[in-house]
């Protein structure tokens, strides 16, 4: 049976008037408190629970990876930051999907919103144009603009997936 739940996690509605930087970053940040919002009211053992077999997939494992998003395109490719994965390592490039018993929303939460804030800051005062002063693996570098749509992409992506996840585990739908 499908329930609609009643959100807490605050999220505002981007404007329809703003101009191109505000709507970006509204945008960015609606989807990152949608991604919130899926995950708010469940357990740490509800929020490992697998998408479908046979995917590794789990909101927890989400939150997880759009910490290493956040890090990967704001501190190294848009700051030029040589910093380490926070989750992912060389034996296991998907640790931050793959979790364990031992891994906990509360820190995946905080970490997830150390990220964003330090990407706020990195961002700040960059024109839309300026190009990142790190690389992406792929030997590409990519403007401030390029990046926040590719950020507002992967997390409308993923919280297509996170709604599935969330119906699956308790039959809760809605934004």
């Amino acid at each position: 049976m499908t329930t609609e739940r009643i959100a807490t996690v605050p999220r505002v509605d981007p404007s329809t008037t703003s101009g191109e930087r505000e709507a970006l970053e509204q945008w960015l940040d609606f989807h990152r408190a949608t991604l919130a919002r899926k995950c708010e009211g469940l357990d740490d053992a509800q929020l490992r629970t697998l998408s479908a077999a046979p995917s590794d997939l789990n909101l927890l494992g989400l939150v997880r990876h759009m910490a290493e998003v956040e890090r990967g395109w704001f501190r190294r490719v848009l700051a030029g930051e040589e910093t380490r994965w926070i989750y992912s390592t060389d034996e296991d490039r998907d640790r931050d999907i793959h979790t364990t018993e031992d891994d906990t929303y509360e820190e995946a939460y905080a970490t997830w919103q150390a990220e964003i804030a330090h990407a706020r800051e990195v961002a700040a005062g960059r024109g839309l144009d300026e190009l990142g002063a790190g690389e992406h693996r792929s030997g590409r570098t990519f403007n401030l603009r390029w990046i926040y749509l590719h950020m507002i992409e992967e997390y409308a992506r993923h919280n297509g997936h996170a709604d599935l996840i969330r119906e699956r585990i308790d039959g809760a739908t809605g934004d």
